[in-house]
């Protein structure tokens, strides 16, 4: 029978918001819920839904406060809205986008302090020039993974922290896609626009220091696969032929860009007996693991064996001792990358530039 003082109808309405979440022993029916439409949120903000389809597609004819009102009720009332949206907040002059590579298949490491500083440089130029700077998700392994970074996005030009594997692949994107700039190696076939610094002098530097300070069997520590610690490794060899020492393989020693595996590396060259009374590194954190394994094993530094970094990374300064590295210009770099985006009508814009490599010498050296 009806609920007492209900139409039939009524008492099923009743019974039916009772009951809706639950069937028959507790079991769980599901309710669809009403999709949010564009003329919804054309009335719910009280304009047009031509007026409304323009706020949610960033048009200029539509006001900052109409636009921020419909997304925000397109927010509250689950409108899927994302894609319409600009990259970032209103007022940017444009927005940019960092991807990093996977360095070599490995997991890409965000934390690299080198990495954090690049980063940082590239956000400062970004800033100067009123731009917004995403940092993708993303991470490309392959040249389709590249063609999808570049369609998909928003952004007004993308930059490359890093080649990985990827030289061949950026070749051939550059020959339908021009924005984008890549941080990394110079290489002698290479046409897309590159900012790296000029690694075969900063080895070359590290080493002849070294050499100069009187070290006549020096390692050279780091991945040997990269592009950028293959050319550091080059200046090493030339800076060795130049001192006229000679050049031992056994003294190149590969370690990945980690404090671990830099210390497990020398550690098992000391533990070959390998004799030697200089290390250059390949990155300031495998500088600092050498020194790890040097302190275990109680040779001094720079007493015993003199060590050198690559990437003047804050904390180079402050270890102990003081670690001697090749200086890498980030807020240059940063400047260049953002400019060759931005300025694309320039001359130097699609032009790959290289920043300096300076040696900056403290205490892990000697001399």
């Amino acid at each position: 029978m009806p609920t007492p003082g209900l139409g039939a109808h009524d008492g099923r309405h009743k019974l039916c918001s009772k009951f809706c979440s639950k069937g028959v022993r507790g079991a769980r029916i599901r309710v669809s819920r009403k999709t949010t439409r564009l003329e919804d949120l054309a009335k719910l903000a009280g304009v047009s839904i031509s007026t409304a389809s323009r706020a949610l597609n960033d048009s200029p004819a539509v006001n900052d406060r109409t636009k921020q009102l419909i997304w925000k009720l397109a927010r509250e009332h689950d409108y899927p809205f994302r894609r319409h949206m600009p990259s970032g907040p209103i007022g940017a002059e444009a927005t940019l986008a960092l991807v990093v590579p996977r360095p070599q298949g490995r997991d890409g490491r965000l934390f690299d302090p080198f990495m954090l500083e690049l980063m940082a440089g590239v956000s400062e130029a970004a800033r100067d020039r009123d731009c917004d700077l995403l940092v993708s998700h993303f991470s490309p392994t392959s040249y389709d993974d590249l063609i999808s970074a570049m369609t998909t996005s928003r952004a007004e030009g993308l930059i490359f922290l890093g080649q990985s594997t990827l030289h061949g692949a950026f070749n051939r994107l550059v020959q339908t896609e021009a924005r984008f700039v890549v941080w990394g190696a110079q290489l002698p076939d290479q046409d897309y626009c590159c900012v790296g610094s000029d690694n075969i002098a900063g080895g070359r530097r590290a080493t002849l220091h070294l050499a100069r300070l009187g070290r006549k069997r020096i390692v050279f520590l780091g991945d040997l696969d990269p592009p950028e610690a293959m050319q550091r490794q080059r200046g090493y060899v030339d800076a060795l032929e130049a001192a006229g020492l000679p050049f031992d393989p056994d003294l190149v020693v590969d370690a990945h860009f980690e404090v671990e595996s830099a210390e497990a590396s020398l550690d098992s060259l000391i533990h070959r007996g390998v004799a030697f009374d200089g290390v250059v590194c390949a990155s300031d954190q495998i500088a600092l693991g050498a020194m790890r394994a040097l302190e275990r094993e109680g040779r001094r530094v720079p007493h015993d064996v003199s060590v050198i970094g690559f990437d003047n990374v804050p904390f180079s300064r402050y270890s102990r001792p003081a670690l001697t590295t090749i200086a890498q210009d980030t807020q240059k770099a940063g400047r260049l990358m953002v400019s060759k985006l931005l300025d694309a009508g320039g001359e130097t814009a699609g032009r790959s530039e290289r920043v300096p490599a300076d040696l900056i010498v403290r205490e892990s050296c000697g001399g």
